[in-house]
């Protein structure tokens, strides 16, 4: 659907208790003869002219043409396709930009669907939310416009679940970087440039993608000469990736990992200021339970609940599982 003014129509925005009125009009040249600027093109030119009073120059300078601006940036962010990348091998570089191919992002989790304890899950809406509404605070303090999270937790407890819901709350991209598929840090660099703002940068199973000890296993050649194919990507290259001088080109991302063993993690890579905040993918508590059965079956209360809240705290059973048996069968 698209809106728009027909000629010589106006309409009026109010705007802080000022009427602004903006009409679209057409010029058309005084001039003996046509002006073409290619074939069907006259010289008339179409704009929109916003008339005020005097007096409220002032304000319509300093606040309500930014407010327009920025008013016009969001909705152009909001009726945007997001898209969901992963890197390609640098064998299957086409050009200096085509390191990240893609496809619509379409996943349908939010945090009204998501399966956690609600006051944990409104202390990360909050923590987005303040992110999102910070830039001119990150530049006021001389800080890159990125935050970390780190997601950690048994299988199945909801992490991938998560970065989608965060992705749709913000209305952001994501960057799925497969990191065991990059050969150099110099390589990781590039990729990381190549992103945009308003994204979410994902590694899934850190601590899997990459040997945080530094110790690397030294393979034997084949027989046809061909060179070892290991990442070379180290923990070094992975710290200036994500806080080093590169991190500061461009803004407003999010940079996410993930894993099923924290304890496996080097704590230079998990600090506060690289990871800002740690969230807990747990098993499933009675909260998450009833988040789960309002999804899927559309039961809020239920006789069983007090014998369900018993049973999930005595074992340890993931969302994902309950949600499997709370599937309807045919």
């Amino acid at each position: 659907m698209s809106l728009a003014l027909d000629d010589h129509e106006d309409v009026v925005d109010h705007f802080r208790g000022a009427n602004m009125r903006w009409s679209k009009i057409k010029v058309v040249p005084r001039a003996t003869t046509i002006v073409t600027n290619g074939p069907g093109r006259t010289g008339e030119r179409r704009m929109y002219r916003l008339t005020f009073h005097r007096r409220h120059r002032r304000l319509v300078e300093d606040a309500y043409l930014p407010h327009v601006l920025a008013e016009g940036r969001d909705a152009i962010a909001r009726a945007r396709q997001r898209s969901l990348h992963t890197n390609k091998p640098k064998d299957d570089w086409e050009g200096d930009y085509d390191a990240w191919s893609s496809v619509k992002f379409e996943h349908p989790s939010t945090f009204s669907t998501l399966a956690m304890d609600p006051t944990r899950k409104q202390e990360i809406l909050d923590d987005l939310q303040m992110f999102r509404d910070s830039r001119d605070y990150y530049a006021s303090i001389g800080k890159t416009w990125k935050r970390g999270y780190l997601l950690f937790g048994p299988p199945g407890t909801g992490k991938s679940t998560m970065i989608a819901a965060m992705a749709n709350f913000l209305d952001y991209d994501v960057y799925d970087l497969e990191l065991t598929s990059v050969k150099s840090n110099t390589e990781l660099k590039r990729l990381f440039i190549r992103t945009k703002g308003k994204s979410i940068i994902v590694i899934e199973d850190i601590d899997c993608s990459i040997d945080l000890t530094g110790k690397r296993s030294n393979k034997k050649k084949t027989d046809d000469g061909e060179k070892d194919k290991e990442s070379k990507v180290t923990l070094s290259g992975v710290l200036n990736f994500i806080d080093g001088l590169w991190s500061a080109c461009g803004g407003e991302r999010i940079i996410v990992f993930t894993t099923n063993h924290k304890e496996n993690l080097d704590p230079a890579l998990i600090r506060r200021g690289r990871m800002d905040m740690h969230i807990e993918m747990s098993y499933c508590c009675f909260e998450s339970f009833k988040v789960l059965a309002k999804n899927y079956l559309g039961v809020e209360e239920h006789y069983m609940f007090s014998e369900i809240r018993q049973l999930l705290g005595e074992v340890n059973i993931s969302p994902a599982d309950v949600a499997e048996n709370l599937m309807p069968r045919s």
